[in-house]
């Protein structure tokens, strides 16, 4: 649900997604088939609500009454440390929690997007420090 709400309220979306178009539509469809599923969910229920106060985009998706469930495909995105990313994803409900779905992403080896997976792995191992909440007995400069 954090996807549908970037796609949907972030302006950073339209140049992350490269299929933005595609992306919006199958998350609204997505979103409606979880609805058709759970529909008292509340906050299901406040998300589509948040949606479609805050998004025009959304409420036109909405209406369309598309419902989708991809279980595999091609998201194309653009990270902005790394560039142009084409990933698989298969997605899998796991048995053993009902309703779960677990979605793997995959880079072909020795693709252009496995390489910038590797360097996006590494330039993040380098930048963790960043975003480490500091240590309790870190002493910190006056």
């Amino acid at each position: 649900m954090n996807t549908t709400r970037f796609t949907y309220l972030d302006p950073a979306a339209r140049e992350f997604w490269r299929d933005y178009d595609q992306i919006a539509n199958d998350a609204a469809a997505m979103l409606r088939l979880e609805a058709g599923r759970h529909p008292h969910d509340p906050e299901l229920i406040r998300l589509v609500g948040e949606l479609s106060t805050q998004s025009e985009l959304f409420r036109d998706r909405w209406a369309s009454r598309d419902v989708v469930f991809h279980r595999s495909g091609l998201k194309r995105l653009h990270h902005p440390v790394v560039g142009d990313l084409d990933l698989n994803y298969q997605s899998m409900e796991l048995p053993s929690e009902p309703g779960l779905v677990l979605n793997v992403y995959t880079a072909p080896a020795g693709s252009p997007t496995a390489d910038a997976l590797q360097l996006l792995a590494s330039w993040a191992a380098t930048h963790d420090d960043e975003f480490a909440e500091p240590s309790p007995t870190a002493k910190h400069p006056q």
